[in-house]
């Protein structure tokens, strides 16, 4: 198919829709890059080796070993001739522009906006996952927009993001495409915020963490039976990665989704505030989200609102600084308050910043440090 590039008047128009808080660009799949005269999503792998039964990936915990032609779990790598290839750069089939608010990211230059993107596929296969339609297929699969990484850091700058935002589907699965566009945005000034499920090997997120500013990890639930029926993966590598991250000096915020009779049992996620604050994440802001009915729980309801409060009461127990519910709205656990003299700090509606009295990185009130990376 031929390609269909943005042009900046089209690009521009599109994203005139911003105050509706979500837009999307598809366009033809799996074009003709006319620089190299390859598939845009064709790039040699990162971090892959060969075995006795084929070349196994390296960037995630799956460690996926393929045959010729065959296709990894996260639906992105393909073994061609040999080598591993990933079918996901320059060819996202999401692009937006959202409120940083909306990854969630609550104490990361509050108010601003993020150039957000997403190619097909997921290293994980969550059983409510809201965006499984981009998640559990592959990019030969999606109608994708012929973006290389130049042309994403040269819109952002275009409609003055302050960062770009990897998203929506898994940026650990299109990892060469991330990293390389972090690279770029980078040396042009822009910010680079990753919201994942963590799921990542140490090596590889290390290389990362030198182009990233912010991650929200998805830490699914506090039980390793869990995690395997619900997402298909393990709970360790996730923990490790949020050491790492931690480590890195990467700024950090967590969000835990709590689905009804999977994982909102109140003694795990006991268990997941005290792991929390004894490993040094005590002033990480914590968000906890409300389970809506979607993909293959559709026959769940939404999370009670009395469970989401019983979470976070416990969280504030256990010494976690800064406690959030999401996707409640109108919800006072939305607001950012002080954790020394409760004032509030930053008021929200929604996506939309009423108002951020938080002056030099400090409580106005009393002067506490207010942990973050404000504007």
């Amino acid at each position: 198919m031929k390609s269909r590039r943005i042009g900046k008047r089209e690009f521009l128009k599109k994203c005139a829709a911003f105050s509706a808080g979500f837009v999307c660009f598809p366009s033809e799949a799996f074009s003709i890059n006319k620089d190299s005269g390859q598939k845009t999503g064709l790039k040699l792998a990162m971090y892959q080796e060969e075995t006795p039964r084929g070349i196994m990936c390296r960037i995630c915990p799956n460690e996926c070993e393929l045959k010729e032609g065959e296709v990894s779990k996260c639906n992105n790598r393909k073994v061609i001739k040999s080598k591993l290839y990933t079918m996901a750069y320059g060819n996202p089939c999401s692009v937006n522009v959202d409120p940083i608010e909306k990854k969630p990211f609550y104490h990361f230059f509050p108010g601003t906006r993020a150039y957000s993107i997403a190619t097909a596929g997921c290293n994980l296969a969550c059983l409510n996952c809201q965006n499984w339609s981009i998640s559990q297929t592959s990019p030969d699969k999606t109608r994708n927009y012929t973006l290389p990484p130049e042309k994403v850091v040269e819109e952002c700058l275009n409609l003055k993001c302050k960062s770009i935002a990897y998203t929506y589907s898994e940026p650990v699965s299109f990892y060469e495409y991330s990293y390389d566009t972090a690279l770029l945005a980078k040396a042009a000034g822009i910010k680079n915020v990753f919201k994942s499920n963590g799921y990542i090997n140490k090596e590889p997120l290390e290389k990362l963490c030198k182009v990233l500013d912010a991650a929200n990890i998805d830490l699914k639930s506090f039980n390793d039976s869990t995690y395997l029926r619900l997402s298909g993966g393990k709970l360790q590598p996730v923990l490790e990665s949020l050491k790492v991250l931690k480590d890195n000096g990467v700024w950090l915020e967590i969000t835990n989704l709590i689905v009804p009779t999977w994982t909102d049992k109140p003694e795990e996620i006991r268990n997941m505030c005290r792991w929390l604050f004894k490993n040094g994440f005590a002033s990480t802001p914590l968000h906890f989200s409300r389970f809506y009915p979607v993909y293959k729980l559709e026959q769940l309801p939404p999370t009670p609102l009395n469970i989401l409060n019983q979470a976070a009461k416990i969280a504030a127990e256990e010494g976690m600084q800064y406690v959030y519910i999401g996707n409640v709205p109108g919800n006072e656990m939305a607001d950012t308050r002080c954790p020394s003299c409760n004032s509030v700090l930053i008021k929200r509606t929604g996506y939309h910043i009423d108002f951020n009295k938080v002056s030099d990185g400090k409580c106005p009130s009393c002067g506490k440090k207010i942990d973050g990376i404000w504007n």
